[in-house]
């Protein structure tokens, strides 16, 4: 390789690029067949058959129907992109893009790996991760809200109200929710009998750092968080799935009342837009589970799963993990759709401010009177 090419990559800037190309590459498809694998699910808890058929064009290669993901992006291409004329036009341009872009980038503080050579597989490890995450996520409501506005229609207005209103409901609790886990990631006891390549993956770490949440989760399966924190685990999952607008908290869309909902006056690739923000959005919530309760990219299997990569075949297996973790929660978020039924409103309101929220506060306070007395 030349030596120019070479001082290329050793840039700072250009390994952050690749790293984010890389993410994108891997994202994209997996979005794509989320997609599928619903579809898939779907058909089979409905005793049907789902898509079988799109296969390789211009032959009978039907691949499972492992092509669809493409027949339906380039229909989403090729149709045309209606607006109506009665919309608020810069707004109602804006909202897809507005919902999409968050979900991508929260990934961009998730440790999706250990290392691999030098490189920490993270695009940027942020000391304050977990605040940057929620900040980030809570974004992503103003592109419902927008659209909703934006679409002067009443289904789409109900929509993007629903929306505002469930987001103050549930966000309270899911951010109180993972408190106990840094407060326990945060404790220094722990930390002392870390290997020399855990302190190196760790240097720079701060309290808010999810590197140093996975490190915390590293040495058992018990030492996973879901096991050391069920509360906090169950307020958040269930939150994740009123964020990401997924049954039984599909309010804000609700074709059964509300047609689309926020999504009603949209074609083309703005609706595919809002589409891919949903499914991009579960990909993301899923890896935060992932890192925060269900120990990252480790395995509680040895120090070739447990500890920072040495080697270049470690560091992608770790990646694999990762990977893997991710898919047995979208594969949870899907069966739970076709499962259980919608909730009231009234309902979500209530869980959210009645329920969940003085559960997560007593959450912390047992939480911290634990590690007062351990450490008194």
């Amino acid at each position: 390789m030349p030596a120019s090419i070479t001082g290329l990559f050793a840039e700072p800037w250009a390994l952050t690029l690749l790293k984010v190309i890389a993410v994108f590459v891997v994202v994209m498809p997996m979005v794509a067949y989320s997609v599928v694998a619903e579809r898939r699910i779907s058909a089979w808890i409905q005793d049907r058959v789902g898509p079988n058929r799109v296969g390789i064009p211009f032959t009978n290669i039907k691949l499972l129907g492992l092509g669809q993901p493409l027949a339906d992006g380039l229909k989403a291409l090729v149709k045309e992109d209606f607006t109506p004329g009665h919309v608020r036009k810069v707004f109602f341009w804006m909202a897809p893009a507005v919902a999409m872009v968050p979900s991508f980038v929260v990934l961009a503080v998730v440790p999706f790996g250990s290392m691999l050579g030098s490189q920490k597989m993270v695009i940027a490890d942020l000391n304050v991760g977990i605040l940057f995450t929620f900040g980030i996520v809570s974004l992503g409501v103003y592109g419902v809200v927008l659209a909703g506005y934006a679409s002067n229609s009443k289904y789409s207005f109900l929509g993007g109200i629903r929306s505002t209103a469930q987001m103050i409901s549930y966000e309270i609790a899911m951010g109180l929710a993972v408190v106990p886990v840094f407060m326990l990631a945060a404790d220094p006891t722990w930390q002392k009998g870390l290997s020399q390549s855990w302190s190196v993956y760790l240097e720079g770490a701060g309290l808010l750092n999810l590197s140093s949440v996975i490190a915390y989760q590293s040495d058992t399966l018990f030492h996973w968080l879901m096991f050391k924190q069920p509360i906090a685990f169950a307020i958040f999952l269930i939150a994740i799935f009123a964020e990401t607008n997924r049954l039984p908290f599909d309010l804000p869309e609700s074709e059964t009342e509300l047609v689309a909902g926020y999504h009603t006056e949209y074609s083309s690739m703005s609706f595919a837009l809002f589409f891919m923000g949903e499914y991009a959005a579960m990909i993301a919530g899923s890896a935060l589970m992932v890192v925060l309760f269900c120990g990252g990219w480790t395995l509680p299997l040895g120090d070739f799963f447990n500890t920072p990569a040495q080697s270049l075949g470690q560091g992608l297996v770790h990646i694999g993990v990762f990977i893997a973790k991710i898919a047995m929660f979208l594969v949870l978020m899907i069966w739970i759709r076709w499962m259980l039924p919608r909730f009231r409103y009234d309902q979500l309101m209530n869980i959210g401010w009645k329920r969940f929220l003085p559960l997560s506060l007593a959450n912390i306070i047992f939480t911290a009177i634990v590690l007062w007395v351990l450490h008194s």
